[in-house]
């Protein structure tokens, strides 16, 4: 690994609306920040289609494109981004000391400030098929997409706390919606199996499995499967919403950030603030709660005033 470590005033990992947000305020406050994408260029947005609950789009937009407006925006103020992911970490203890990252595991960068912003992924089934579907009916987040099947008939995968909410909130607006539980129980809250128990156009199908879903550009169904007698038939549906959870993008940081028991970055009430100075989070990594594109690029502009005040503050020392 090369000796000669390129240093940067303030650097954002992920690449979504918390990591672009960050970026437009840091640069703003001519800190010329650097983000590194991660993976996934834009975050969970590219593999979504239309997003029509992202204020000032009244038309709605894509999921794309709008990523790319945002990057666009960093980038007039002066952010450099760059496509890579950090592998490791070591943060330093003490203000003013420099945090060292290691991008991609070959190279080494080192900086007064970090924003990490690297996201949740949605959990998935694994399926080809699902995957294939992605963005044409296959979606991790109801109240992103549940809109759009207004008066059709949907699946929710999961049996947790987060499947009873989906599929709540999607029975205001869907005409029908199967819960596809795997086990003969659910995991979710009483209160939460009672509400979902009494709605009409909830039908909860327990020991069921997805067997493939069904469609070519678009769901037109799933083959689902009873793992107790092993039985599979086809349900036709518009569209299918995975709730089985998400996994907070934080092994990298190897420890040294204090993580809930979930896996999210814990940072101080009311801020973007972690357990090292001059280590801030923001977005879903933080956020296990809401998970929204407008949640997380409101944390993205707090962490780059966080910053932007820790930075001023070794300055007056």
């Amino acid at each position: 690994m090369s000796e000669n470590r390129e240093h940067i005033q303030v650097l954002v990992l992920g690449s979504g609306p918390a990591g672009y947000t960050a970026g437009i305020y840091a640069a703003r406050a001519g800190f010329k920040p650097v983000i590194y994408t991660g993976m996934e260029m834009g975050g969970q947005l590219t593999t979504t289609t239309e997003v029509d609950n992202y204020p000032g789009f009244p038309e709605g937009i894509q999921g794309p494109e709008l990523m790319e407006r945002m990057k666009k925006q960093a980038e007039r103020f002066g952010t450099e981004v760059r496509f890579g992911l950090a592998t490791a970490v070591k943060f330093a203890e003490r203000a003013g000391e420099k945090h060292v990252i290691t991008i991609d595991n070959n190279k080494e960068v080192t900086a007064d400030a970090v924003i990490i912003a690297t996201g949740a992924s949605a959990m998935y089934l694994g399926l080809e098929s699902e995957q294939r579907l992605r963005g044409g009916g296959v979606s991790a987040c109801a109240t992103c997409d549940g809109f759009f099947y207004k008066g059709l008939t949907v699946g929710v995968v999961g049996g947790g706390d987060v499947a009873a909410e989906e599929a709540s909130y999607l029975a205001g607006l869907a005409k029908k919606v199967y819960m596809f539980v795997r086990r003969d129980k659910m995991r979710a809250s009483k209160a939460m199996q009672d509400r979902v128990q009494r709605i009409d156009n909830i039908e909860i199908m327990w020991n069921t499995e997805i067997d493939e879903v069904l469609g070519d550009k678009v769901v037109e169904g799933v083959r689902v499967k009873n793992n107790k007698t092993g039985e599979k038939k086809d349900i036709p549906l518009e569209g299918l919403f995975i709730a089985i959870g998400h996994k907070p993008n934080t092994d990298f940081l190897g420890g040294q950030i204090t993580l809930d028991d979930r896996g999210y970055i814990v940072t101080e009430p009311k801020s973007t603030l972690t357990n090292k100075p001059g280590v801030f989070a923001c977005g879903d990594v933080m956020d296990p709660t809401y998970q929204q594109a407008v949640t997380a690029a409101g944390t993205g502009s707090m962490a780059a005033l966080d910053a932007e005040r820790y930075l001023a503050a070794l300055e007056d020392e």
